[in-house]
């Protein structure tokens, strides 16, 4: 499809990219499509950065210490009456700490951390060091774990998302974030990681092979705990010599159904069964009593089933750990496998419902390339089917408060943006399964979250400076995509912040 060099730069960073800062659009427009394919030849995708984001091991050991200090402290209390845990329970959850009978701090309600109602704002609170001893008792002090996934957030919507001329690498940062989804409400182990996750098994691998960035995320703790891999013993391993423990399907079952093959990638449940054998012995290390890399992955040969075992009709021989990844290595390149990616891609970025011509494109391009993804973007980005000016798509929750985010320049307090997207129904890395968050406009579409958008807008279109002109605003980060009713409505806005809030809640910012 043959569009305007300056359609083709408004889709380039409202459909690929993470919107149009300012003058964004007049940027790019003399080679949009180029420079979309630039910043996948140079693997642009930033990194975030500050002083708390520790490497995944660095962040279970601080939480680790954390938690037998809550423990240590919970021990030392003298006996009280009954409800004085209680009232001590609710004064600390009021204060943003976490509670000393509690280890699993403030902010839980329905088992997910930082959970609140729509429009609550959490109370701002100080980062904790993990350098330095701090003064205050550790249970009076802020969550450790969601004091770092405010970092992590911090880092992403005031720091990465605003770096980038387009943008398409964090938008497949946060595309394959939810592919391979963990919950923070898993536990603290989860709660701290998901963030060190996204850093270390995703972003490393997005414009690489589809085959090492499954390796990364399959073994990572946070992955391995979510799924309760670590749990997983084989029948008939060393360290089952009293048959009380068993295995566990759990991680096997998501790599074929939701990483790999999807729902309806003719694997069977024995295939299932077989996996789960296979990845035995797949663990993290952290038993301090024994020297070892705490916090880190670890193959335990005791806890692994022994023998051959068959998947999708390819018998894998006993080999330890190299028994695995060989079968990772075979599902990522399975015909299924690129249809699956193809489809999830093409849904993500193009429609609901996209062409299949282009979904037959971009499996072909996954499997000439055996699961090269660049080759894969490229196919897309070449693909005329991908550059319909029809904006069809609603934008997910995390999508949209990024648009509102880098377009305003604004950067709000991590508290905020969390609250915020726990609002709009997409709690950051915190869905309510391993499925992930949908991607299609229906989920988003309801008058409920409509309403919360609402809100969003409001918020955010008050916090941008009183200077700014809202029919300038439109005009500039929309571009060509502006329709006349849409600048009509925020012409006749009676103050500056309702314009600004009905260009953020118009059609062609709501949706791509």
């Amino acid at each position: 499809m043959s569009n305007p060099n300056d359609v083709d730069a408004a889709l380039a960073l409202w459909r690929f990219g993470l919107g149009a800062a300012d003058g964004g659009i007049t940027a790019i427009k003399d080679a949009p499509r180029d420079l979309l394919k630039e910043e996948i030849a140079e693997r642009a995708v930033p990194t975030p950065v500050g002083a708390q984001l520790r490497s995944g091991s660095d962040l279970l050991v601080a939480l680790y210490e954390y938690q037998k200090q809550v423990k240590a402290e919970r021990e030392k209390q003298p006996a009280t009456p009954a409800a004085a845990p209680a009232m001590a329970g609710a004064n600390a959850m009021q204060s943003g700490a976490a509670p000393a009978d509690s280890p699993q701090g403030p902010g839980i309600k329905g088992g997910q951390p930082g959970a609140m109602q729509a429009g609550q704002m959490p109370p701002q609170s100080q980062s904790m060091s993990m350098d330095k001893k701090p003064d205050a008792p550790v249970s009076k002090r802020p969550y450790f774990p969601q004091q770092i996934l405010l970092a992590e957030a911090d880092a992403r919507f005031n720091g990465t998302i605003h770096q980038p001329l387009i943008g398409f690498g964090e938008r497949l940062a946060m595309f394959w974030a939810n592919h391979f989804s963990v919950a923070t409400g898993k536990n603290g182990e989860v709660h701290i990681l998901a963030g060190a996750f996204e850093r270390e098994a995703i972003r490393p691998h997005i414009f690489g092979r589809f085959e090492d960035m499954l390796l990364a995320v399959e073994t990572h703790p946070a992955m391995l705990i979510f799924l309760d891999n670590q749990q997983s013993i084989g029948p008939t391993s060393p360290a089952n010599k009293n048959g009380k423990r068993g295995l566990n399907e759990n991680l096997a079952r998501e790599i074929m159904e939701l990483h790999t093959l999807g729902v309806d990638g003719g694997y069977a449940q024995d295939d299932v069964t077989s996996l789960a054998r296979i990845i035995t012995g797949w663990t993290f290390y952290r038993d301090e009593k024994r020297p070892g890399p705490l916090g880190k992955f670890i193959f335990n040969a005791d806890a692994h089933e022994p023998g051959d075992h068959t998947v999708m009709g390819m018998t894998y021989a006993e080999g330890s750990m190299e028994q695995g990844r060989t079968a990772l290595r075979d599902l990522a390149r399975h015909p299924a496998t690129a249809r699956h990616m193809a489809m999830k891609l093409a849904r993500h970025f193009v429609a609901d419902q996209p062409p299949p011509a282009l979904v037959k494109k971009l499996a072909a391009a996954y499997t000439k390339t055996q699961g090269d993804l660049s080759a894969v973007y490229t196919a897309l980005v070449d693909a005329d089917e991908a550059w319909n000016p029809m904006l069809t798509k609603m934008r997910m929750p995390q999508e949209y408060v990024a648009a509102m985010l880098r377009t305003s320049g604004i950067k709000p307090k991590p508290e905020q943006i969390l609250s915020m997207l726990t609002a709009l129904g997409q709690p950051l890395w915190n869905p309510a399964g391993p499925n992930g968050f949908s991607d299609v406009t229906d989920a988003w579409a309801s008058s409920e979250s409509l309403a919360t958008r609402i809100d969003a807008a409001n918020l955010f279109a008050h916090q941008i400076q009183a200077q700014v002109d809202p029919r300038a605003f439109a005009g500039d980060r929309l571009g060509p995509l502006l329709t006349a009713d849409t600048m009509q409505a925020i012409s006749r806005a009676e103050t500056r912040p309702q314009g600004l809030s009905l260009a953020f809640l118009s059609p062609e910012f709501q949706r791509r």
